[in-house]
């Protein structure tokens, strides 16, 4: 092989040498710190009175419900484009509860179902009183800031989602 050969192999891998190592020393992003709040409600106590006081000690900016498990002697619940809440009092399951969570204000929906299976869901309002326990995970991300303004869309004020940078 001709010297020219070698000496220009050489450079050649010194180069894709000095590459990879710079790709080393990169600073890689950070990542979005996600924290899990695990908590269990007992009988009698009100369950959005309860998830908005944990929102609130634990000073949650941008959290979202993962799960929630458990059953309720009475729900309080507003259907869809109605403008006051439907009750009952019973024995009911939670089937579902999903929804935003904030300091600066949150949007829950639950799904629960009565002793024959018949379920009904909508908007959670105060005066869903629980039976037995709600076991609930709330997760929540330090990479954002959850508001809720008007914002020209509806008449509501809706999410907002502000990077944590820039509140």
């Amino acid at each position: 092989m001709p010297h020219n050969s070698i000496a220009g192999c050489f450079v050649f891998c010194c180069g894709i040498l000095a590459m990879l190592q710079s790709c080393q020393t990169k600073k890689e992003p950070a990542m979005s710190a996600i924290q899990t709040y695990a908590f269990r409600l007992k009988p009698g106590q009100d369950l959005k009175k309860e998830i908005e006081a944990v929102v609130k000690e634990k000073q949650i900016n941008a959290g979202w419900i993962s799960t929630c498990v458990g059953s309720l002697t009475q729900y309080n619940i507003r259907f869809a484009n109605q403008p006051n809440g439907s009750s009952d009092t019973g024995h009911f399951e939670m089937v579902s509860l999903t929804g935003t969570v904030s300091v600066n204000g949150s949007h829950i929906h639950i799904c629960v179902s009565d002793s024959t299976g018949k379920t009904i869901g909508g908007h959670l309002l105060e005066g869903n009183i629980i039976y037995t326990t709600a076991e609930i995970v709330l997760l929540s991300s330090n990479e954002f800031i959850f508001k809720r303004e008007k914002d020209g869309t509806t008449p509501w004020d809706e999410l907002q989602v502000v990077p944590e940078d820039k509140p």
